[in-house]
Order: structure tokens, then C-alpha cells, then sequence
């Protein structure tokens, strides 16, 4: 489509046929990785069962380079999906974000940190 940020890229760090992986041009981490499919569409509730595969397949093999080349601790996984969630580009995309320890003093919640005063519990 054109203008979209993530359609037509030639800098994917692995690929598949339907979706490719490059690295996030804001990362929140050493290594944050999108994983991101070749139609355009903006909802993960768009894709189709081929294209989640072909996603997810990504998501785990940008996990194994993450390990080799970063060795993080831990991982969050995550997909805004609507302006309201936090999506501003509207092309689906999967974060995979490695993290370190001591990266933030306490990560309890994880993914709940999306709503601050409910990620400790």
C-alpha cells in the first residue's frame, strides 16, 4: 500500500513467504524485533490462518536469533490492535521484545504494564 511504512521493505532480518521480520525503528529494547505479514491489513483479526502460521513461525525463529545475538532474559509478545490499544501504524504488526535483567526495577505484570497502575498486582 503505498505510504505504509512497512510495505514493500528490503530490510528484513529473516523471512518467510507470507511475512518477514525486521528490526523496530523505536526499539524499547536491545534487539526489538516486528514481525510483520506482506498483505496489507491492519488487524491480527485480519490474517488468515496461513498468514498467523507464517507469523508465529517468525516470532520463534526471532527468538532463536535474538538468543544468539543478544542473549536476553526474558520476552514480551505483543499486538495493538486499534488506535485505542496503542496502534499507530495500520499494517499488523507482532512486537517481540527482548528483555534484560534490571532493564526496569520491578517487570511483575509484564504485558499489563499497557495500563500502568494495574501491571504490579
Amino acid at each position: 500500500m503505498s505510504g505504509c511504512v512497512f510495505c514493500n521493505r528490503s530490510d528484513a532480518v529473516m523471512a518467510n513467504d507470507l511475512a518477514q521480520v525486521i528490526y523496530d525503528g523505536n526499539p524499547v529494547s536491545r534487539g526489538h524485533l516486528l514481525v510483520i505479514p506482506r498483505r496489507h491489513f491492519a488487524s491480527f483479526f485480519e490474517a488468515t490462518q496461513q498468514e498467523r502460521e507464517a507469523l508465529f513461525e517468525l516470532v520463534g525463529q526471532g527468538k532463536i536469533f535474538l538468543d544468539e545475538h543478544y542473549r536476553p532474559d526474558g520476552f514480551n509478545i505483543g499486538i495493538n490492535v486499534g488506535r485505542h490499544a496503542g496502534q499507530s501504524v495500520f499494517h499488523l504488526h507482532i512486537h517481540l521484545i527482548p528483555r534484560y535483567e534490571g532493564d526496569i526495577e520491578n517487570p511483575k505484570g509484564g504485558v499489563r504494564g499497557v495500563i500502568p497502575d494495574k501491571r504490579v498486582y
